[in-house]
């Protein structure tokens, strides 16, 4: 293993924004992959900015870029009164990081069938497990218990900025988190595959496949596009503490459009795309008078990347996998 390069604890995480992530990896992670054309806002805090801004616009990247990179931020850079107004209108109220850390560990309890196995809570704080993870013995497969720990499938919902997955910050408070002190299921999934490989290749291989083994939805599309940044520089992070260098752009594209496919736009309540519907019929005609035409949401499709297929996400609540 290459030497780790520290990461500077007194980043400030609000510093980054549009503007540091290539024109080409943006339009990638603004994709809406069900619909094939990219997420909305779904919210009315841009209209002050001009009618494209509206909630049932797309974010196009020349909407974000120039003089309005730092339009979308974090909820802890946006005012009180912004925060406050979000609360009221879309019930949205962020988890600080320790509350993430708890209810992960409850998690990997019952997957390990033991308790503290990353780090013990204690308190608002927690302490890390420094000693290399060991997993069950598995007689019945041939793959190694950290492999499917990796491909284990998990899902945040109503994801915000995506605080379970991976945690560079506390969303309550903004406090930069380093990479020896994170708690996100990603960031647990990362972490096993450092301790488990011993190249780049192999590296490389099973951070792909926890990212594609890791989901979320989000309405919002601001939170959604802050929580697909943070799952992209969450792996930038660890290839640079890994590697002492930054991952190609060839890299950052495979593993940016795995992301756009795992955190997709949805409303919660009806499996649909926010504000998407297709025709579901012909113009008609009777007794020489137009009927108005049909429209129906647009149920959201997911990716299982391990069978390379794709299913509504609707089906697979319902415990059917009827391929797309």
């Amino acid at each position: 293993m290459n030497a780790a390069v520290k990461l500077d604890e007194d980043i400030d995480i609000l510093e980054q924004n549009i503007q540091d992530i290539s024109p080409f990896l943006l339009k990638i992670l603004l994709q809406d992959k069900t619909t094939g054309n990219f997420i909305r806002f779904a919210c009315d805090e841009y209209l002050k900015y001009g009618e494209a801004y509206a909630a049932d616009k797309e974010i196009r990247p020349e909407l974000i870029i120039g003089n309005n990179t730092k339009i979308i931020q974090p909820r802890t850079a946006k005012s009180k009164d912004e925060q406050i107004n979000r609360t009221r209108k879309a019930a949205e109220v962020f988890t600080p990081s320790w509350i993430c850390n708890e209810m992960n560990n409850h998690c990997d309890e019952q997957w390990f069938g033991r308790p503290n196995v990353f780090n013990t809570q204690n308190g608002h704080f927690w302490i890390v497990n420094n000693e290399k993870i060991t997993f069950p013995e598995d007689g019945k497969s041939k793959r190694a218990g950290w492999m499917k720990y990796v491909d284990s499938k998990r899902l945040e919902i109503t994801c915000g900025e995506a605080p379970y997955l991976v945690s560079r910050y506390d969303t309550t408070t903004g406090e930069f988190l380093p990479i020896e002190k994170r708690i996100g299921i990603l960031d647990r999934k990362l972490r096993v595959v450092n301790e488990n490989t011993n190249n780049e290749t192999d590296w490389f291989k099973w951070a792909k496949r926890a990212f594609e083994s890791t989901y979320g939805y989000e309405y919002q599309g601001d939170n959604l596009l802050l929580a697909r940044e943070n799952l992209l520089w969450t792996f930038s992070d660890y290839y640079e503490q890994r590697f002492d260098k930054e991952p190609t752009l060839i890299q950052k594209k495979q593993i940016a459009n795995v992301i756009a496919w795992n955190l997709w736009q949805m409303d919660g309540l009806t499996d649909t795309v926010p504000f998407a519907t297709t025709e579901d019929s012909e113009k008609q005609l009777e007794l020489f008078i137009d009927l108005p035409k049909i429209y129906t949401p647009i149920l959201c499709k997911i990716k299982d990347w391990r069978s390379d297929k794709v299913f509504y996400f609707r089906d697979l609540k319902k415990g059917t996998k009827n391929e797309v």
